[in-house]
């Protein structure tokens, strides 16, 4: 059996204001190439399938044309979609009766039976091929909130204890119904201690550090644990089969470099005999001008190198710009002389970016929030921003755990 592992598509995601509708069409169609190029036999989709709650009719016909997409092109393919900290349970589940037909499961959030217990039931699927004969079976778990897990006494962290219990129960269900040769794989989206963070994209998703888990919870009858959250792929814990997939677009400057990728796994019996990661080929390039921030005027010149716009090439192709700057104090004027450059150029300019160089130490860096996009910054960001604008230090630990128990509530409710 194979199976392809990918995450956190952010479908409706904007970068900076510019729609990249284009872009996710591009890597939506890759990935169908890929299904039939690799004969994939399962689908795994771990998470933020959209950028918020409330996703346009746009990214929403995105989605749903895929899944029709794909069916055609791999009859046989079962798809397991799972909802991230971005994606509302309800709204991705509300389709399940209709994407049943097309062998697709959607999982949202945990229920609970009239016992006030967890339904194990609803998060465990079993995988067929295309035979339909049984190979595995998958613990489709989704972002957790806190009123989603079971109760767990525990002295320690009860978020984590409770994530743990969650899937050692859901862990042993499955062992006790399955036969031998049938694999276990695990879906979630979550925070492992030691995953590396893009700290422009990346919403901090419980309170704190608790949403950290250990990798540890993915014991040895997990074949291969499939996560989402992180957009930089990676393997965590020393443990080559427990990955982040990773973002196919980078969803900010910051993910520039990364390695954007889908994951492809093929099962042996119970064992994962083989990993191979697929590049996703990046449709629009992102460009940082001049590489390291410079003066103004070095910028400038550096931005006249870049090519004149060819009227052959559609505008959704064109590189996205950031333009990165140092001063020594404000230079106001220095927007208007960037767009003046950039006037005829083939780019389209997504963001300037300020450093500070004050006196002999290091620049000081800041953003340009004239562009009106707050949307790179974490609330708890912009809470320390002001605080330490205010007093010259940074925010309290108390009054910095009671803000982000408010905004964990405030997404609880929403």
């Amino acid at each position: 059996m194979k199976i392809l592992h990918t995450s956190d598509w952010h479908l409706g995601h904007s970068l900076k204001g510019f729609d990249r509708h284009f872009e996710h069409h591009c890597f939506l169609d890759w990935l169908l190439g890929q299904i039939r190029l690799q004969d994939i036999d399962v689908l795994l989709v771990t998470g933020d399938i959209f950028d918020n709650a409330n996703p346009s009719a746009a990214s929403q016909k995105q989605l749903y044309r895929f899944l029709q997409a794909a069916r055609e092109a791999a009859p046989h393919l079962r798809v397991v979609l799972i909802a991230g900290n971005h994606d509302s349970p309800g709204r991705l589940e509300a389709p399940s009766p209709l994407l049943d037909l097309f062998e697709t499961t959607v999982i949202g959030q945990t229920w609970r039976n009239a016992d006030g217990e967890i339904d194990l039931d609803a998060l465990i699927v079993p995988l067929h091929d295309r035979n339909n004969v049984r190979r595995a079976w998958c613990l489709a778990v989704p972002f957790l909130r806190p009123g989603d897990l079971p109760r767990v006494e525990t002295d320690g962290d009860s978020y984590a204890a409770g994530v743990e219990a969650l899937y050692q129960q859901a862990l042993q269900k499955v062992l006790l119904n399955r036969t031998a040769g049938e694999a276990i794989l695990a879906m979630g989206h979550c925070h492992l201690d030691g995953g590396a963070v893009s700290q422009e994209s990346e919403r901090r998703i419980v309170v704190g550090g608790l949403e950290s888990m250990s990798a540890a919870m993915f014991d040895q009858h997990i074949a291969y644990a499939a996560l989402g959250h992180l957009h930089l792929p990676q393997s965590v814990g020393g443990r080559d089969w427990v990955r982040y997939s990773g973002s196919p677009l980078p969803m900010s400057f910051s993910e520039l470099d990364y390695p954007h990728q889908v994951v492809c796994i093929e099962l042996g019996g119970e064992q994962v005999i083989s990993i191979q990661s697929l590049l996703v080929p990046r449709a629009v390039d992102l460009l940082r001008v001049p590489p390291k921030p410079a003066p103004l005027l070095e910028a400038l010149k550096a931005l006249e190198s870049l090519p004149i716009t060819d009227l052959t090439i559609p505008e959704e192709r064109w590189p996205y710009l950031e333009v990165r700057l140092l001063f020594d104090a404000p230079e106001p004027g220095a927007r208007a002389a960037i767009e003046s450059v950039l006037a005829d150029k083939q780019v389209r300019l997504a963001g300037i970016d300020v450093s500070y160089q004050r006196g002999s130490g290091s620049g000081h860096h800041t953003s340009d929030l004239a562009l009106g996009d707050l949307s790179q910054l974490q609330p708890e960001d912009v809470l320390q921003r002001h605080y330490k604008s205010q007093y010259g230090a940074d925010v309290p630990a108390e009054l910095l755990q009671a803000f982000q128990t408010l905004l964990l509530d405030t997404e609880v409710s929403e």
